[in-house]
């Protein structure tokens, strides 16, 4: 085999070696060419991810402010409601206050009356007149308390369902 080596003259090596380093060098530099490609593919795409995550936590910051307004909205709606609640529950208090002295002026004018029978009267209505008010009294004071309890826990609950319903439904 050392034979056929001596029969290849030195220039057919030398250009063999030339060729072949030639295709190397070639296939380097494409090499090179391709991995400078794919960076920049690589920078392009981490500059496309960078932009889109900033674009969805805009979004998700838009959205969340959205839903905050809402739900304050609701909230301020509802104090509103309730402001009006707790004057009518009021209200009530005081015109039950009316009617518990409208039953005292007239249980005083009727012990005031002149004449025996109406007095005899009088004695005999004026326990019942008492309990009638006293039970009048507790049962108004009684349902002005649920009244407004009934009022503030319904405007709070209608509150509560605005609120979910303006967060859960999205507008995509």
């Amino acid at each position: 085999m050392d034979a056929w080596l001596r029969l290849v003259p030195g220039w057919v090596w030398l250009l063999s070696l030339v060729v072949i380093g030639g295709g190397q060098q070639l296939r380097v530099s494409w090499a090179q060419a391709d991995a400078a490609g794919a960076r920049g593919e690589l920078a392009d795409y981490r500059l496309e991810v960078s932009e889109r995550d900033r674009r969805a936590d805009a979004q998700a910051r838009t959205e969340e402010q959205r839903r905050q307004k809402a739900v304050d909205e609701v909230g301020n709606e509802a104090e509103g409601k309730l402001e009006v609640a707790r004057a009518d529950a009021a209200r009530s208090g005081d015109a039950l206050q009316r009617l518990q002295r409208r039953f005292d002026e007239a249980e005083r004018r009727s012990r005031t009356c002149g004449n025996s029978v109406t007095a005899q009267l009088s004695q005999a209505a004026e326990g019942e007149a008492r309990m009638r008010a006293d039970l009048l009294g507790r049962v108004g004071e009684a349902a002005r308390l649920y009244a407004a309890e009934a009022d503030e826990r319904g405007v709070a609950g209608r509150a509560c369902e605005r609120a979910y319903e303006s967060i859960r439904n999205v507008d995509p």
